[in-house]
């Protein structure tokens, strides 16, 4: 399914959406817009030049082991059932993973943070380590682990920049989370972000 088209500009500098970004639990349940779920993951790994594969975030030697999964609750998307969902950059497209609403799941899978149960969307930022270790051996891992990061505050920028407010969790079973969402076990689970409207 194809996004809508991400904005190159918004209302919210980046200085002010430095200085008011924090790490929030404590979220409610209400929906956000299709508009706002689009940016967030154009922000994530969006493709920002024309005809070309340069991304939001930098990658070691462009070569982007970073994937990104959303974990849509009931209701939590404007317009899109509660699933899994892949987001394939190029195109700024989403694919469905599997039905059904896993932010209990998750939840239960990161040590029992039932926090993370209550916002719309929970974004998974995964790293198939083979991409980038084929260049850079097992440096490739921390280059991984960087651009993770990279992409982390770029959720939390943007999300701040659309009024809402976003978590950030690294205590979870990494084959549990695995299991839950059905993706490919190369697909390692860095960190997960909880997303929505504060409480």
């Amino acid at each position: 399914m194809i996004l809508p088209k991400p904005n190159q500009e918004g209302s919210v500098s980046v200085e002010k959406a430095i200085k008011s970004r924090r790490t929030v639990r404590s979220f409610s349940s209400r929906q956000i817009k299709v508009e706002q779920f689009s940016q967030l993951l154009f922000a994530a790994q969006g493709i920002t030049q024309k005809e070309s594969f340069k991304r939001a975030a930098p990658s070691g030697g462009a070569l982007y082991p970073i994937d990104i999964y959303a974990v849509v609750g009931e209701k939590g998307v404007e317009g899109f059932d509660a699933a899994i969902y892949h987001y394939v950059p190029s195109g700024h497209k989403i694919e469905l993973v599997g039905p059904g609403d896993k932010r209990e799941q998750i939840a239960n899978a990161s040590l029992y943070q039932m926090w993370m149960a209550q916002p719309p969307l929970n974004l998974v930022i995964t790293a198939e380590y083979a991409r980038i270790c084929s260049k850079y051996g097992d440096r490739g891992v921390r280059y991984a682990m960087v651009e993770a990061g990279h992409v982390g505050q770029n959720i939390f920028l943007q999300a701040e920049a659309q009024g809402l407010k976003a978590g950030i969790v690294g205590a979870f079973n990494d084959a549990e989370i695995i299991k839950v969402m059905g993706i490919p076990k190369s697909h390692e689970p860095l960190l997960i972000m909880p997303v929505g409207y504060k409480a």
